[in-house]
C-alpha cells in the first residue's frame, strides 16, 4: 500500500498547520488540523506532529510507512539553501521519525494545492477553480481549469501586489483585529449593508482584468523569498491602512471591540473592504466560467472563508470545508494522488472520534466528577431545547475546517433573538457578531435563499425568507441573512434526530448552530476537551457520544 502524507508546515505554512493521509487510491484515511491536537489555535509557527500522528494510528501505520510527504508551498523557492537535505526538513517541518528511509518530498505550489483541494472534493467532473488569498509563492489570484483524467491547466494569474487578501487584512488590523480574524470584519460589515451606505469603490473593473485602488508604485516581478515578501506583504497593507484612514478620516476605531457597531467609522471601513472583495470576486468568477468553459465554478484560499462574498455568487458553485491553509495538506497529497473514486461532495468528518473519558464506567444516571450522566435520550434532548436551553455535541469523528458542522457543536433554539445574546455571552463573544442556522434540506428550502452547496459546510451566506426571519430571529444577521447549514440524513446523528423530533412536535425544525469552543480556543476535539469546556462555560447540557450531561442542580437557561 502506498501512503501519502499531506501537510501544511513551517517554515512555509506558518499558521494553520495541518496534516492529512491518503492511500494509493487517493483516499483519505485521516485529515486534521493541528490546533485541534495542541490546543493552540491556528497553531502559528507550530509544525503538525499531532495531526501527522493521529493521521499515522488512524491508518494503523508508523511514520516509516510513508512513501512520499506532500507540502502545500514550494519550500524551495521562499527559503532557498536553508535546509542541506529532506531529512533535515523534515525533521524541522513535521518532526516525526522516518526511520532509516526517508520519504520522498514533494513541493506542491500552493495555489495548485488549494486549487486540488476543491476541484477534487467536488462533485464536479470538470470545473473552473478560482484560487484567492494572501498569498502564495509568486501570486494572489489564479485561476485555473481542472477535469478528471486531465492534467489541471493554469488559465491566468495575478501577483501579489493585486491581493485582495492584503487589502481584508488591513482593513481588519486597521480595525484592531488580527488578519486571522477576518471573519469579524466580515460580520460587522453587515451593519453597513443594513444601513444601504454608499462606499468607495476601490477596485476598477475591467472587460478581462481588474484594478485595485492601491498598488506599490513598481511590480514584483518573478521570484521571491520569504523575507522579500514579507517586505512587501508589509508595504501593501501599510498602504491600504492610509487608504482605509483617509476614508475614515481616523487611523482607527473610536468605540472598543465589544461596541464597535457604534462607531460609524468602523461599519464604514469593514463594508468598504467588504464591497471590495465582492465586486472583485464577481467579476473573477465570472473570468473563470469563461477560462474553462464550463458553469461548474470551485473556489479555494483563504478569501473563499468570506462567506457573504460566496452567497452573492451563482451556482453551481462549490466551496471545501477547508478553503484556507489548512487545506493545502489535502490539496498537495491529491496533487500527488488525485482520487481515482469520487462520490459527490467531500464529507468533512475525518478528524478524531470523540471517545470517552477514560473514567466513565457504568449504566444510567450516575454522578461522575461532578457532573450527572445518563444515557442519552433524544425525547429529553428535545425538552431541553424547547424550554430554551443552550447545550452542547460532541459526538463521532470531528469535522475539518473552521465550521463547526454539528459533531462539535454548540445548539439552542432559534425563536428568539434573545438567543443570540446569550450564546455570544456563553462564548465569550463580542455581542454585534451573528449566527448560523441548521436544518434539514426540505425546512430549509422555506427559510432561505437555496445553496446547493455551500450549505453543506455553513459557507455561503444567504437571505432570510419572511418564515425564517419569524421563526428563526436567532439566526437572521442585521443585514437579514443567515450563513446556513443544511443536514442530510444521519450524519449528525444527535442533532439530525432532534431537528426530527422538533418537527414531530410541530416545532420549527430549526436549531441554532455555532462552534462549541469558547473565547479563543480551537473547536473541541476529545472527550476530555468537550468536558472541559463545559464545565468552564454556563452551558445547560452536553451531549457527548451516547451520554447527556448535565449540571446538578443547573436550571440556567430556562425560559
Amino acid at each position: 500500500m502506498t501512503w501519502i502524507l499531506g501537510v501544511n508546515a513551517p517554515p512555509t505554512g506558518w499558521h494553520d498547520s495541518a496534516a492529512c493521509l491518503i492511500n494509493g487510491d487517493g483516499e483519505i484515511v485521516a485529515f486534521t488540523e493541528e490546533e485541534r491536537c495542541n490546543r493552540h489555535r491556528h497553531s502559528l509557527y507550530r509544525k503538525p506532529l499531532g495531526a501527522a500522528r493521529f493521521c499515522l494510528e488512524q491508518a494503523g501505520i508508523s511514520a516509516a510507512d510513508v512513501d512520499v510527504v506532500a507540502l502545500g508551498w514550494d519550500s524551495e523557492q521562499l527559503y532557498p539553501r536553508r535546509f542541506a537535505t529532506d531529512a533535515d526538513f523534515l525533521a524541522y517541518a513535521v518532526g516525526l521519525d522516518f526511520g532509516d528511509r526517508t520519504p520522498e518530498v514533494v513541493r506542491v505550489p500552493h495555489h495548485q494545492a488549494h486549487a486540488a483541494s476543491s476541484f477534487y472534493a467536488s462533485p464536479f467532473a470538470k470545473a473552473g477553480v478560482l484560487v484567492i488569498d494572501g498569498h502564495g509563492e509568486n501570486e494572489s489570484s489564479t485561476i485555473w481549469t481542472y477535469e478528471d483524467g486531465a492534467e489541471p491547466r493554469l488559465e491566468r494569474t495575478w501577483q501579489r501586489t493585486a491581493s485582495l487578501g492584503y487589502a481584508y487584512d488591513a482593513a481588519s488590523t486597521w480595525l484592531g483585529f488580527s488578519f486571522l480574524n477576518a471573519g469579524k470584519t466580515m460580520g460587522l460589515a453587515a451593519y453597513g449593508r443594513a444601513e444601504q451606505l454608499q462606499v468607495e469603490s476601490l477596485v476598477d473593473i475591467e472587460a478581462d482584468d481588474f484594478r485595485l485602488a492601491v498598488e506599490p508604485l513598481a511590480e514584483s516581478r518573478g521570484s521571491a523569498t520569504a523575507d522579500e515578501i514579507k517586505e512587501q506583504y508589509d508595504t501593501v497593507v501599510g498602504r491600504w491602512r492610509e487608504r482605509y484612514t483617509k476614508i475614515a478620516g481616523a487611523d482607527g476605531p473610536t468605540a472598543p471591540e465589544e461596541r464597535l457597531t457604534e462607531d460609524p467609522n468602523a461599519i464604514l471601513v469593514a463594508y468598504t473592504a467588504q464591497r471590495l472583495i465582492e465586486q472583485t470576486v464577481t467579476h473573477l468568477a465570472a473570468l473563470t466560467r469563461k477560462a474553462s468553459g464550463v458553469e461548474q465554478l470551485c473556489l479555494s484560499g483563504g478569501v473563499a472563508l468570506n462567506c457573504s462574498t460566496n452567497g452573492t455568487l451563482p451556482g453551481p458553485l462549490y466551496v471545501p470545508p477547508v478553503p484556507h491553509d489548512a487545506g493545502v495538506a489535502l490539496g498537495a497529497a491529491w496533487t500527488v494522488r488525485p482520487p481515482r473514486r469520487r462520490a459527490g461532495a467531500l464529507s468533512p468528518y475525518l478528524g478524531a472520534d470523540v471517545g470517552a473519558p477514560d473514567h466513565l464506567n457504568g449504566e444510567g444516571a450516575e454522578d461522575i466528577s461532578g457532573l450527572v450522566r445518563a444515557d442519552l435520550d433524544i425525547d429529553v434532548l428535545t425538552d431541553l431545547l424547547l424550554d430554551g436551553r443552550v447545550g452542547a455535541v460532541a459526538q463521532g469523528r470531528s469535522e475539518v475546517g473552521p465550521r463547526a458542522l454539528c459533531r462539535r457543536s454548540i445548539i439552542a433554539v432559534p425563536d428568539t433573538a434573545d438567543v443570540n445574546t446569550r450564546v455570544n455571552t456563553l462564548k465569550n463573544r463580542e455581542q454585534w457578531r451573528p449566527f448560523a442556522g441548521v436544518t434539514r434540506p426540505e425546512y430549509g428550502a422555506r427559510l432561505w435563499d437555496q445553496q446547493e452547496y455551500l450549505s453543506l459546510y455553513m459557507l455561503g451566506a444567504a437571505k432570510a425568507t419572511a418564515l425564517g426571519r419569524s421563526v428563526a430571529p436567532g439566526v437572521v444577521h442585521i443585514d437579514g441573512t443567515t450563513r446556513p447549514q443544511v443536514l442530510h440524513g444521519d450524519e449528525a446523528p444527535a442533532v439530525g434526530a432532534a431537528l426530527d423530533a422538533l418537527q414531530q412536535r410541530g416545532a420549527p425544525p430549526v436549531l441554532l448552530n455555532t462552534s462549541f469552543n469558547d473565547r479563543g480556543e480551537p473547536i473541541v476535539n476529545t472527550a476530555a476537551d468537550a468536558l472541559n469546556a463545559f464545565r468552564a462555560m454556563d452551558l445547560d447540557f452536553l451531549v457527548l457520544g451516547d451520554d447527556l450531561y448535565r449540571k446538578p442542580g443547573g436550571t440556567g437557561g430556562a425560559r
